[in-house]
């Protein structure tokens, strides 16, 4: 009953938030297994130095049934059980939804979307066999409100969103939780990593004129009032752990006004986000 709980967390790369998970997990004296894109498990080596007896790094690809299905059994054979899944890899896809190509879009659904979902159907049969488990999808504020130039980005949060209230009444006959993590704005890797996909890489058209908002809105969950994320961690495992778990997480600068946002009247919020990033004009 002391044996400490399996948590295998997804998207794990260094300056991201799923980094901060694994420790902050590893913390509460559960072993977990870190996992990235095979091409950077390098980046969770500093994880594994640190917590060695705590900590195991993995090669994983949530797009890829292979890959999921390959790690999930060898980690079950290893361990005998994953107790918590932590579903947090995820990409941004920023750009006008008028112009961005569909393969981008089709690549950040692919990871944010199904890569959760993917997980789920690959964990859930070993969970409900145990009848007991928790699952956690992160999704985000922006899944309740979603901003100009990045419609795709919103969109692919929005369904794990309703994934994840679907998944919490059909997994309860089983002793499943699942837990929907809505962060708010979080210091992470992401908002360098979205602006480094837009230099060069898309030359817009109809929407040249609005380089600069859309460049803007790339970089703008990355403000100096982002939580950090090693605190925003700490608060999600703690409330992860309880013996039941929360069902909601919503933790985060901004969330107060995201919350706002969504249960504002449409005119207000067209209006604050058309001013927020440079659509209140006419071309």
């Amino acid at each position: 009953m002391n044996d400490p709980k399996i948590v295998l967390v997804t998207g794990c790369g260094k300056g991201g938030i799923g980094f901060e998970y694994c420790k902050a997990f590893a913390e509460h004296n559960c072993h977990v297994i870190a996992t990235d894109i095979p091409s950077r498990v390098d980046d969770m080596a500093e994880l594994k130095e640190s917590l060695d007896d705590k900590i195991e790094t993995f090669g994983l690809d949530v797009s890829s049934d292979e890959s999921v299905h390959s790690t999930i059994t060898d980690v079950i054979a290893k361990h005998g059980r994953i107790d918590i899944l932590i579903n947090n890899a995820g990409i941004g896809s920023t750009g006008p939804l008028a112009e961005l190509p569909l393969d981008v879009i089709r690549k950040a659904w692919e990871i944010n979307s199904l890569g959760q979902l993917r997980m789920v159907q690959s964990v859930v049969p070993h969970m409900a066999s145990r009848r007991q488990g928790t699952i956690v999808n992160i999704g985000s504020v922006v899944g309740k409100a979603a901003t100009p130039w990045a419609g795709s980005y919103c969109a692919s949060k929005a369904y794990v969103h309703a994934m994840s209230h679907s998944l919490r009444v059909e997994l309860r006959p089983f002793g499943i939780n699942v837990v929907l993590v809505m962060p708010g704005s979080i210091k992470s890797n992401l908002g360098r990593a979205n602006t480094e996909k837009l230099q060069g890489v898309h030359d817009w058209k109809i929407y040249k004129d609005f380089k600069e908002a859309i460049a803007e809105r790339a970089r703008a969950s990355q403000g100096p009032k982002a939580t950090d994320a090693a605190v925003f961690a700490r608060e999600v495992a703690k409330r992860v752990l309880r013996a039941k778990p929360s069902k909601l997480v919503t933790l985060g600068h901004m969330t107060g006004l995201f919350a706002l946002l969504s249960a504002s009247p449409l005119w207000v919020r067209d209006l604050f986000f058309s001013r927020r990033f440079g659509l209140n004009k006419k071309v």
